[in-house]
């Protein structure tokens, strides 16, 4: 589960200049407003209304036609969904503007990569947009393996895929495994030197360790809370350590692991200190990296993240 931080704060609609620039970079992908008590979202052509009151909706679909009709934003359709408190309360976004004959699947691009988007499947509909950055890290650095953690659909490794590695992909879900090789076909990238494990990674890191795999590049974005059949109760805040620690073991000298959560408990300062003592724990070195500020999130809004550079 991935929840908005409290240090959210308004940030107002984007201005048509970083709107042109998001344009120019190949990606239709981004947030397009931040209020204290919901935000807007873009998916293609498609637009997303996450809230947490109801008032907050319907201020946040008024103001959205008039910034759209202001910069000449054109969109297809709009989705709403409400942020729950509790996890077991979330469901799938609703169809609010837009035609409901269609369907409720769509592209986004993001600096030319392609990710599909499906509305009906659950409460996130396929891409963080908050780790838009971080997948740029990841292109940048082109590793050659990366072990991709929580996969989810496997954004990380279409953007690592993309430079050339192969992937290692872990999640519990099958269903959104099997969207990660659709991610594959749609950015025309084989997957013949990529996989694709549906299970618990607390369980696999240890085996991939015991047969003496490395990575270069390791992701770790684990949902807040999931308990999912078949696997045991995740709790990042008490899991997060021995998580990293195994990693570690999996990681090459030189390699880099990510580390990033939505976790309110878990910001920058307590993510190091944890950080530190694993480091210790495991005897490895590293410097520390933090990927640019996305410049459509207001400071303190969306996942915290460290980049560890090992030597």
């Amino acid at each position: 589960m991935r929840l908005e931080t409290t240090q959210e704060m308004n940030f107002g609609w984007i201005d048509p200049a970083l709107l042109r620039d998001f344009q120019a970079e190949g990606t239709d992908s981004h947030r397009l407003c931040t209020m204290e008590d919901g935000w807007v979202e873009r998916f293609g052509r498609d637009v997303l209304i996450s809230f947490k009151r109801v008032l907050t909706r319907e201020r946040l679909l008024t103001e959205l036609h008039s910034w759209a009709g202001s910069v000449g934003f054109q969109f297809r359709r709009i989705f709403a969904r409400f942020v729950p408190r509790k996890s077991e309360q979330r469901e799938p976004p609703r169809l609010i503007f837009g035609d409901p004959g269609e369907n409720l699947q769509t592209i986004a691009t993001e600096r030319h990569l392609k990710f599909g988007i499906d509305f009906g499947t659950g409460y996130s509909p396929g891409l963080f947009l908050d780790q838009r950055e971080n997948r740029r890290y990841i292109r940048h650095i082109a590793p050659r393996r990366l072990l991709n953690c929580f996969a989810y659909t496997c954004s990380f490794s279409i953007s690592a895929a993309c430079r050339g590695a192969t992937t290692l992909n872990i999640d519990v879900s099958k269903k959104s495994l099997a969207r990660g090789r659709e991610n594959f076909a749609l950015n025309n990238l084989p997957t013949i030197d990529h996989r694709f494990i549906a299970d618990d990674v607390r369980a696999v890191l240890p085996r991939l360790a015991r047969r003496g795999e490395k990575f270069e590049a390791i992701i770790l974005d684990p949902p807040t809370f999931s308990r999912s059949p078949g696997a045991k109760r995740f709790q990042v805040e008490e899991d997060f350590e021995k998580l990293l620690i195994d990693a570690l073991e999996l990681a090459e000298r030189d390699g880099h692991v990510l580390l990033s959560t939505s976790c309110s408990a878990l910001r920058e300062h307590a993510l190091e200190v944890m950080v530190r003592y694993c480091l210790k724990a495991t005897r490895r070195a590293a410097t520390f990296h933090r990927s640019s500020r996305l410049p459509d999130f207001p400071p303190g809004a969306g996942a915290s993240s460290i980049w560890l550079a090992l030597r």
